[in-house]
Parts: structure tokens; C-alpha cells; sequence
């Protein structure tokens, strides 16, 4: 596993997907982080660790464009420009979920060393991906 660091582009395979990003025409780079999640979403059976390390740079890229949002990796993550990302965030929190579910060898994988800090990076992007509520209510009582 070429792995550096807890982040979601901290690996060689996220780095990979940050790369092939930016080979996407433009008209496609929504569609290609939307296939990212969705082939994690649709895996019920072993998911491996290539898949979901993909889907977890998917959905910071998507988490990167949400208020509360950190920037996407300056240097393995895409140099160009990316399209509105907003609309995948309930995709990006389905394939985080599935990622954190059994049989998942990424979460297995960290189960087998200090894996906090990177539990903790993915509560965080779960975070910055939830829905935001929407303006304050009147209270009329």
C-alpha cells in the first residue's frame, strides 16, 4: 500500500485519480468523480482498498466545495479546474458510509495500525458533507 499520510489524497492511488482527473475533458470531470462514488455505493460484496481510496478523494474534492470545506490536495490532488461538485454530496457521504461498513479492506487495512487519525479525516469530510440547515426558524412561542 503506498500510503504517506491520513489524508484523501495521501496515497498512490488517490494521486493516480487526482492525475486522471485532470486528463478529463472538462465537460466530464462531474461524471468521472460521480462514477468514483458510485462504484463504491454499488459494491456489496469485498470492497477493496483501491476502490475506496478513490471514492474518499471523490468525495474531499466534493467536501472541498462545501462550506467548512479544506482545498483539495495542492499537489497530488487535480490542477484543473473542476466543475460544481455540490450536487454529489449525498453520493460522497453514501460511498464514505459504505467505505466505513464491513466488508471494506481500506477499513481494515487502518484497523491494523494507528488508524484514528484517519477515522478522524473521514468524520471530518462526513461532516463538512452533511447538509447544512437552513436559515434560522421563527419561533413563535
Amino acid at each position: 500500500m503506498g500510503t504517506w499520510d491520513v489524508g484523501a489524497f495521501d496515497n498512490d492511488t488517490a494521486a493516480d485519480f487526482g492525475g486522471d482527473l485532470d486528463e478529463v475533458a472538462a465537460g466530464e470531470r462531474e461524471g468521472f468523480v460521480r462514477s468514483a462514488l458510485t462504484r463504491v455505493i454499488d459494491t456489496a460484496a469485498y470492497l477493496e482498498a483501491p476502490e475506496s481510496e478513490v471514492a474518499v478523494a471523490a468525495s474531499a474534492l466534493v467536501a472541498a466545495q462545501c462550506p467548512g470545506g479544506e482545498p483539495a490536495d495542492p499537489i497530488y490532488g487535480p490542477e484543473e479546474p473542476l466543475p460544481d461538485l455540490t450536487g454529489l454530496r449525498d453520493l460522497a457521504l453514501q460511498a464514505l458510509d459504505r467505505i466505513m461498513t464491513e466488508p471494506s479492506e481500506l477499513m481494515d487495512l487502518w484497523a491494523e495500525s494507528d488508524g484514528g487519525p484517519w477515522r478522524a479525516n473521514i468524520r471530518r469530510l462526513q461532516n463538512v458533507l452533511l447538509p447544512q440547515p437552513s436559515g434560522e426558524q421563527l419561533n413563535l412561542i
